[in-house]
């Protein structure tokens, strides 16, 4: 249900102290334009969410009795939700003409109002995988010692306990050394993409000096990979994921031959679970072989279903767009799950343009699911990388989700990587087969009505 409040604008003090203004409003951003949120928009701020101060940035709020946006001395405030939310929307504020740019997070905007902070943003899933509050630091550490005891030779998991899990505190790492839901199978060094937002490596020449993480620097074999799905699978005996592509390390196509090799011992010794691959999906031939091999899901990594917005992003080295698309095709074709992980930003995902080519992406090459991941980068950076690229008004994250199920019915959403057996019932259509639902003629009226304010009884009915 929408949540029926007027959240007060939150700045934060040269000290670092953070508090709300009783006399202005929240006012939020979507991509270039500045808003008040919906109702359907605003949600309690989710525990184990951080507020972030914005440097070089000062809040933006609406005075209510004179409809005028005021710009403050005091800082803006961010949050960074918790996992398993995607943001609808971005802090409203203006910069400094020396703000530092910002580090790789995802920036929601944040409210306050009846003694509690409010976060642009919604929950896409239920699964309480990367919860940890109840889990004390001492259990992680236990077993990671533990781990590391047991497997002294296995260089993988030497590496993933001392780096993943005691360096970096990686939530999938986590996972792994307390024996539960999705493993992580790093496996590559370099990559063929060189994503302006990626956190384990930038060029030399990137603004971004930092990265949350460092990559893998060595290649493990085969048997390493194995003794850990084999582990897993010991431990984790209701629903086992494994997934090659991690944000430490580069593109695991890359290292094709390697996951082939791996996937198809695991299975051959009567390995079960959900083997899955996270990719930018750039080698059709080596999906179609992981297919073969025993593969269970593709997820492919996105920021647009449009050539030139992804290419911008994503800056292929030695792949085209096209291949993407071929590589989608190739895994639904061989009876593989294939789940976009879309890098969702708010103000240009949710745009007319950008429906309408990731409708036509997910009908025509065979999607199942979308993973409604936040893009994590400084908001004016990406506007600026995308200056020039036209995109429509922004529908909201509530009616993205819609506009898709009208096209696409068979489409689901989250944010982890399901389990889905040792091989997936797949839902959607082969390549070829979809047919839009709702005539092209038509596409403007619909999206007009989707504009529409509910009524209660459309609000329950829509409720999930």
């Amino acid at each position: 249900m929408a949540v029926h409040v007027q959240p007060h604008l939150v700045v934060a003090d040269a000290d670092g102290n953070i508090y709300d203004d009783p006399d202005l409003l929240m006012v939020c951003r979507k991509g270039a334009e500045w808003c008040l949120p919906r109702p359907d928009e605003l949600m309690p701020l989710p525990p184990e969410s951080e507020l972030f101060l914005l440097p070089g940035r000062r809040a933006v709020g609406l005075n209510p009795e004179t409809g005028e946006t005021e710009v403050q001395e005091d800082l803006a405030v961010a949050a960074f939700a918790a996992p398993a939310h995607t943001l609808g929307a971005h802090p409203a504020y203006v910069s400094d003409a020396n703000a530092p740019l910002l580090p790789l997070f995802a920036y929601g905007a944040v409210g306050f109002a009846n003694g509690r902070f409010y976060i642009c943003a919604k929950k896409v899933d239920e699964e309480q995988r990367q919860v940890f509050r109840n889990i004390s630091r001492g259990r992680i550490e236990k077993s990671v010692k533990e781990m590391l005891r047991q497997f002294p030779k296995n260089r993988l998991i030497q590496h993933i306990m001392h780096n993943c899990v005691l360096k970096y505190d990686c939530p999938a790492a986590r996972n792994f050394a307390l024996g539960r839901f999705e493993a992580p199978l790093p496996t590559s060094h370099v990559c063929n993409a060189r994503c302006v937002g990626c956190i384990s490596q930038q060029a030399e020449d990137s603004p971004i000096k930092t990265t949350p993480q460092c990559r893998l620097g060595f290649r493990p074999t085969a048997e390493e990979v194995v003794e850990i799905m084999r582990h897993h699978a010991s431990r984790e005996k209701e629903k086992p994921v494994f997934s090659f592509g991690q944000g430490c390390e580069g593109e695991p196509l890359t290292e094709a031959p390697l996951l082939i090799e791996a996937v198809r011992a695991y299975r051959a010794a009567g390995g079960e679970g959900t083997i899955n691959c996270n990719s930018n999906a750039s080698r059709p031939e080596a999906v179609a072989e992981l297919a073969h091999a025993g593969l269970t899901s593709l997820r492919v990594s996105m920021n647009s279903a449009r050539e030139e917005v992804y290419l911008r992003y994503y800056r292929p080295v030695n792949y085209i767009f096209a291949q993407v698309k071929e590589s989608i095709m190739a895994a639904r074709e061989r009876g593989v799950f294939v789940s976009i992980n879309l890098l969702y930003f708010p103000g240009v995902t949710d745009t007319e343009e950008e429906i309408a080519a990731l409708t036509n992406l997910i009908g025509s090459a065979g999607v199942s699911f979308i993973q409604l991941r936040n893009l994590n980068i400084d908001p004016d950076m990406y506007m600026e990388l995308l200056q020039g690229i036209s995109f429509g008004p922004s529908v909201g994250l509530h009616n993205f989700r819609k506009r898709l199920r009208k096209q696409c019915p068979w489409i689901t959403f989250g944010y982890f990587n399901p389990y889905l057996g040792s091989k997936a019932d797949v839902p959607a259509p082969m390549p070829g087969q979809w047919q839009p639902s709702v005539p092209a003629v038509d596409a403007l009226s619909a999206s007009i009505a989707e504009e529409l304010p509910e009524t209660e009884e459309q609000k329950e009915n829509s409720h999930e």
